[in-house]
Order: C-alpha cells, then structure tokens, then sequence
C-alpha cells in the first residue's frame, strides 16, 4: 500500500459535528450541559490530540463521536452519514464498521490468545470465522511486532504488549477513524511512546482518522493538531 498523503487536498470528511450540545438528566431539576454546541471537522489522514481536565467533557465528547451516545442536539455525521436518524441497529453497524476503539485499558479477554482477541471484530461482524479472517489477524498482529506471541494467552502478555494487540483488533476492521483514549496512560514511558509511534504509522501509512484522547503535553506535541476541552467548549 502506497503511504497516505496528508498534503492531498482531496481528503474525505471523516467526522462532522455541527453545534452539538450534550444535557444530562434533561427535563429535570438536576439537568446538566456537558457540551455546549461543538464544531468539529476531522478529516482523513489527521492525527489529532484531545487534551482538557478532568470533568471538562473529553469522555463525554469521545462517547457522541463513537456511537456510544446521542447528542442532545446538533448534527453528527461519520464518513458522510447523518446519524440523527438512524436506529440503534444502524449506528452499531456505522460504528463497527467504521470505527476503531483503543482505551487506556486494553480489554482483551485473558483466557484468548492474542491472535483471537483480534479476529473479534470480525467474528462480530460476520458471525463465524474463516480464513479471510485468521490471515488478517496474523497480519495485524505482525504489523505491531508481535507475531512470536500471537499464540500466547493474552493475559500472559506485558502491558505494552497488551495494548499493541488492542490497536491490532481496534484495526481489524479497516476503520476510518481511530478513537484513543488514553492509550498510553498505564503505560512506562517506553511502552508509551512504542504504543504511540505506533498509531503514528497506521495513521500515516492507511490515512486512519484519529482522535488521540492524553494529558501528555510531549505526545500531544507530535500530533498534526492539538484541540482542548475547558468546560465543554472546544479550544484550538
């Protein structure tokens, strides 16, 4: 595959967000707005990092642009779909399709070899394995230089290991947008910045969107673009 080139003034919308607002408990004595009216534009091939205090409203922007949650209002669109309209069985597909999840912890099932907590996805996604499916899994798995353990138990990996088989499943379904939250917060400052080298080169080699959650001002700098969340406003 030809290395992306993010110079390309063609480059596709990824992620669209038009004055979206998030209010919790609406309706009632308690109700709370978490965002207020955010704009947002992420195209393909940007690498951008997410910074902000606690409470400030990252997770909660990170859940509306993951199809985790809805809006309260204002428009949301992934790849050019308008979400607003959709069911719940339409945006998990948009989502599983389309969209690629790396938290700070890794969520691999521990009792899995690595090789098959990445083939998940795609088990997910089509009901049954085959073997399309196991030589994408190898392939991922030697993409983040782990091929010797693809055969070990998850749970007997290291936590920087651990964290590169996430990126791998994260990756299995060719995803045009990567979300990370955190990736790199459990981990030493070494296995921080393979992890981190490592979304670097999906993004630049396959044009992956990605949304890059850290309080780690030194990987926030090797970002295209750094954008803050104080009070559930955008900054940057």
């Amino acid at each position: 595959m030809a290395e992306f080139d993010p110079s390309s003034p063609r480059r596709d919308v990824v992620v669209q967000l038009n004055g979206v607002r998030k209010v919790f408990n609406p309706g009632t004595a308690i109700a709370t707005e978490v965002l207020h009216g955010i704009d947002l534009t992420l195209r393909q091939g940007e690498f951008c990092a997410v910074m902000g205090p606690s409470g400030s409203g990252k997770s909660t922007l990170l859940n509306i642009v993951g199809l985790l949650d809805r809006p309260s209002s204002g428009g949301l669109a992934i790849c050019g779909e308008e979400t607003a309209q959709l069911d719940d069985r339409a945006l998990t597909r948009l989502r599983g399709h389309n969209i690629g999840f790396v938290f700070q912890y890794h969520h691999l099932i521990t009792a899995f070899t690595a090789l098959e907590n990445v083939m998940m996805p795609m088990l997910g996604a089509a009901g049954f394995p085959n073997a399309a499916m196991y030589e994408r899994a190898q392939a991922l798995m030697a993409s983040v230089g782990l091929s010797e353990w693809q055969h070990k138990l998850a749970g007997n990996l290291s936590g920087g290991q651990q964290q590169r088989v996430a990126v791998a499943r994260a990756l299995a379904m060719r995803p045009a947008l990567l979300l990370a939250d955190e990736p790199t917060g459990n981990l030493d400052s070494k296995s921080a910045t393979a992890v981190f080298d490592l979304l670097r080169r999906v993004n630049l080699e396959q044009g992956t969107a990605i949304l890059f959650v850290t309080h780690n001002p030194a990987l926030a700098a090797r970002c295209d673009r750094k954008i803050e969340v104080i009070d559930g406003l955008l900054s940057g």
